[in-house]
């Protein structure tokens, strides 16, 4: 029985070989995206949906990962949607509309009730275009995924959720071995075939974990687990409202793009957020298993805040008719 450790060694392995070998057809199949003046394949995202849904799949079919075949399904819905969104550019709300249908569709209602069954299928959309926010920059999803992943896997564990635990622990494998290519350089990317359905796992995994709990608490640990995404999310949307620019057009205003406006390097951005990540995750893990109180939850909710309040203040947007050709230079390579 193909199951913990063995399961996630096996996941990293052939993610990181199957990325590798993606990586020549997506470039002929122009499945890439311009990044730092440079063009990266999206052959990552299929690869991590691809092992993910394989290992964890076969592991099912074993009764290790039973009860979770509706999360895979709903997951590869996600992933096809993501997969035609990288070839042809889909409207957001079509986008929006097919992962709130394959939400609904394994939301536990049971255990939740309809109304709070509502409102984590408006997380889980959230939290899937948020995840997809997060590919723009080298090594930042998949850093952020492992950290979440893993947490989502701890609480599972704890519950003895057996199913959710390997499903999680598969994922955050898979991500580590994505990381191996997308790591600064990137050599290839999520695109929003991985990234869309990460984050969708990631966010029905937390929901299936906190079923039955208090929706106070519940959407404190959510948070907790999720800060570096939540944060980013939200610097993005406030920043992009206040200052008159639409919400869904991408540009050079997430948290690592002000990050690196402060002189740091990609790499020190993404470990730095990543970091982040992983102080809120072991909040919420600790919170979930009751071993520290919501007090905690408050204090990653505040720093969460006083990050969004303090970077939204970094200038992204300059009038480069003002700036010399040097300083245009330089915020071409900072903005990557």
């Amino acid at each position: 029985m193909l199951y913990g450790i063995a399961a996630a060694a096996t996941a990293l392995l052939l993610t990181a070989l199957l990325a590798a070998a993606l990586r020549i057809p997506a470039l002929r199949l122009r499945l890439v995206e311009r990044r730092r003046q440079r063009e990266v394949p999206l052959s990552g995202g299929v690869a991590v949906v691809v092992v993910t849904g394989a290992v964890v799949g076969f592991d099912a079919w074993g009764s290790a990962g039973s009860g979770i075949g509706g999360l895979l399904v709903a997951g590869g819905v996600v992933a096809l949607l993501g997969l035609v969104d990288d070839v042809w550019r889909l409207r957001r709300r079509v986008l929006a509309a097919g992962t709130a249908v394959a939400a609904a569709c394994v939301v536990p209602y049971g255990e939740t009730g309809v109304g709070t069954g509502l409102l984590a299928v408006g997380w889980a959309v959230g939290m899937t275009f948020a995840f997809r926010g997060l590919d723009h920059a080298d090594g930042l999803a998949g850093a952020v995924g492992v950290v979440a992943a893993f947490g989502v896997a701890a609480c599972a564990a704890v519950d003895v959720m057996d199913g959710i635990a390997a499903l999680m622990s598969v994922l955050a494998a898979a991500l580590t071995g994505f990381l191996l290519h997308n790591w600064h350089p990137a050599r290839v990317a999520l695109g929003s075939c991985g990234s869309m359905s990460a984050g969708f796992l990631i966010a029905l995994g937390l929901v299936h974990v906190r079923a039955g709990f208090g929706l106070g608490e519940s959407a404190g640990v959510l948070f907790a687990l999720t800060a570096v995404v939540c944060a980013d999310a939200v610097l993005v949307l406030l920043a992009r409202r206040l200052g008159g620019r639409p919400v869904v057009r991408s540009g050079p205003d997430h948290l690592a793009h002000r990050l690196r406006r402060l002189g740091l390097t990609v790499p020190g951005a993404t470990l730095l957020l990543a970091t982040g990540a992983v102080s809120g995750v072991l909040v919420g893990v600790l919170a979930h298993a009751g071993r520290v109180g919501g007090d905690a939850l408050w204090w990653v909710a505040g720093g969460a805040l006083v990050v969004v309040i303090t970077l939204s203040r970094v200038p992204v947007h300059v009038d480069r008719r003002t700036v010399s050709p040097q300083v245009r230079a330089s915020l071409r390579v900072r903005n990557g």
